[in-house]
This record gives C-alpha cells, sequence and structure tokens, in this order.
C-alpha cells in the first residue's frame, strides 16, 4: 500500500494562511489556495474536508494552547488560597502581564487569524466566549475575596465581564493593529498602568 504524501502538506498550510491573512475566511478560495500551493483540489480535500477545516488547521495551534492554559488555572480553588495568595491573583505587574503577550506573540500568526479572519468559521465568536470563559474563572476568586471581606467593592457578574472585555481588548488589539514586540512591551507597561484591580476592587488597607 502507498503511503500518503505528506510532503505537500506545509505547501497547503503555508498557501491557504496568505490567502486567509489576505482576504479573510469568507473571500478566501480554496482553486486559489491549490493554485499557489501547486497541487489540484482533489489533493486538498483528500487532506481537508474543506475550507473551514483548512482555517481551523491554522488557528487551533493558538486555540488549544490557550484553553490549555484557561483549564489549568481553574484547577486551583481560590477557596483553599491564604488571603495573600487571592491578593496577589489581581496584581498588575509587567511580569504577569507580559507572559500573556508573550504566549500569544509566540502563536501570533495563528492568533491574529482568529482574531481578524475567523467570521464564517465555529470560531467566529471566540473573542467573546473567551471573555466569557474568563469571566466564569474570575469571578470565583473576586467572590471568595470579598467573601472574606479582602475586597469593599460588591461588582456583578455583568460589571465584571465589562471589565474583562475592555481589559482582554488591550491585549488583542496590539496583534490586530501589527505591533512589533518592542511597541508591545511598551503596550504592556501602559496597561498595567490602566488597569488598577486593586483601586477598582477597593482592596481593604
Amino acid at each position: 500500500m502507498a503511503k500518503p504524501d505528506h510532503s505537500i502538506d506545509p505547501r497547503i498550510l503555508e498557501s491557504a494562511k496568505k490567502e486567509f491573512q489576505e482576504r479573510g475566511f469568507a473571500g478566501a478560495s480554496l482553486k486559489t489556495i491549490c493554485a499557489h500551493a501547486g497541487i489540484t483540489t482533489g489533493a486538498l480535500y483528500k487532506r481537508y474536508a474543506g475550507k473551514e477545516e483548512l482555517f481551523c488547521a491554522l488557528v487551533e495551534p493558538a486555540v488549544r494552547d490557550m484553553l490549555a492554559v484557561m483549564r489549568e488555572r481553574k484547577l486551583f480553588n481560590p477557596a483553599e488560597a491564604t488571603d495573600e495568595t487571592l491578593i496577589h491573583a489581581w496584581e498588575m505587574g509587567m511580569d504577569e502581564m507580559m507572559w500573556w503577550f508573550d504566549f500569544l506573540h509566540e502563536r501570533r500568526e495563528s492568533f491574529v487569524l482568529l482574531l481578524t479572519a475567523s467570521a464564517g468559521t465555529r470560531y467566529a465568536n471566540f473573542q467573546h466566549d473567551w471573555v466569557e470563559n474568563m469571566t466564569e474563572a474570575t469571578e470565583v476568586w473576586y467572590q471568595e475575596g470579598f467573601r472574606r471581606g479582602l475586597f469593599q467593592r460588591e461588582l456583578s457578574r455583568k460589571e465584571l465581564h465589562i471589565i474583562l472585555t475592555a481589559f482582554w481588548s488591550t491585549v488583542y488589539e496590539p496583534f490586530i493593529h501589527d505591533m512589533n514586540y518592542e511597541e508591545i512591551k511598551e503596550h504592556c507597561e501602559i496597561c498595567c498602568g490602566l488597569f488598577n484591580w486593586y483601586g477598582a476592587l477597593l482592596l481593604r488597607p
């Protein structure tokens, strides 16, 4: 039995990436992708069921890694945390914030496609869904801190969702606007000053 030829897979993905970057998912053409990859449409369909599956092959590494981080962080039970840990969880220092920018920078091409070209795919609402998941994960930490009297301001889930939407927008936008790494570091410093969680939560003196 002949072994499947995987040598053309990188060409397909590279051609697809450029086409989706330039035209988005809706405007991308499988015919153009195949032509630039130097393959037939039949060869592509042997590997991918269609345009959406091809798009997902490009963005799912970033999605998978982001969701893995979220799952790992959800393993921590705030009820078992010390007061110091609960307070530190809201710290907005460069180390904490830059961790996310570095993480996403390492997955930059997949992440930018996800943000800018996913309309019409199963990931069209990824940004909203991510914030909703982060709201759920963050709320339990906030509620535990509020229950212990560490925070004096009571926030509704709706308010927390709105704040986190603004927060994550400041994370997404540098990639959407093609900032280089040095620009992102400068932007990170601004974000650390902009999002003063201790002031927003009225941390107990």
